[in-house]
């Protein structure tokens, strides 16, 4: 395939492989799931940028100088999904910790984080609570975490004998206890602190 460099050139309803993901140098933000296209919202909001930002701040704070590593959107996440031809899903989470440096190269990741995180906006609301729900599941993703800016609230899911088990939902006041990293104590105003 050569390389395109306008996204109307892609037909939508064909299958693509991560070889032709790497062709692609538009400037729309795209997903792959499965093989099919997804486009993703052109810009996030401040209010996500800012709740990013926040959670980035304490993540940095926890894990800097220790094994895992920290890294936020933009950034290609391969994930291996066996109901789907190999090289298919590439998302891009908005932050996500990766424990074992193996799967990191210079492209992103390369198979499941260890947490990945995701801050629903609006127009995405139901690709991030159910296609990429299933999809961090089936990969193996340990925790996977949705934020709701409207409602201020967190919720937690722990993937335990191929099943997430979600704990009740955070709200501010409380703290966020990692099942995956119990050193993590974060308070839920933190990751809010002057989101509009």
């Amino acid at each position: 395939m050569p390389v395109v460099k306008n996204f109307s050139d892609l037909d939508l309803s064909k299958t693509y492989s991560y070889s032709d993901y790497l062709l692609w140098q538009f400037q729309e933000r795209v997903e792959l799931i499965k093989g099919y296209i997804r486009k993703m919202s052109p810009a996030p909001s401040s209010r996500h940028q800012g709740i990013s930002h926040n959670l980035n701040g304490c993540f940095y704070i926890n894990f800097h100088k220790k094994p895992c590593r920290v890294f936020e959107a933009p950034f290609d996440v391969r994930l291996p999904i066996k109901s789907a031809k190999k090289d298919t899903t590439v998302v891009q989470p908005d932050l996500c910790v990766i424990c074992d440096e193996s799967k990191i190269d210079e492209k992103g990741c390369n198979g499941a984080p260890d947490l990945i995180v995701e801050i629903i906006s609006p127009n995405n609301s139901k690709h991030d609570i159910h296609t990429k729900f299933n999809l961090y599941l089936e990969a193996g993703v340990k925790e996977y975490w949705l934020i709701e800016p409207a409602d201020r609230m967190i919720l937690i899911y722990s993937l335990k004998n191929g099943e997430y088990i979600g704990q009740k939902p955070l709200v501010e006041g409380e703290n966020i206890k990692s099942p995956l990293f119990p050193e993590l104590d974060i308070a839920i105003e933190d990751i809010f602190y002057r989101v509009l």
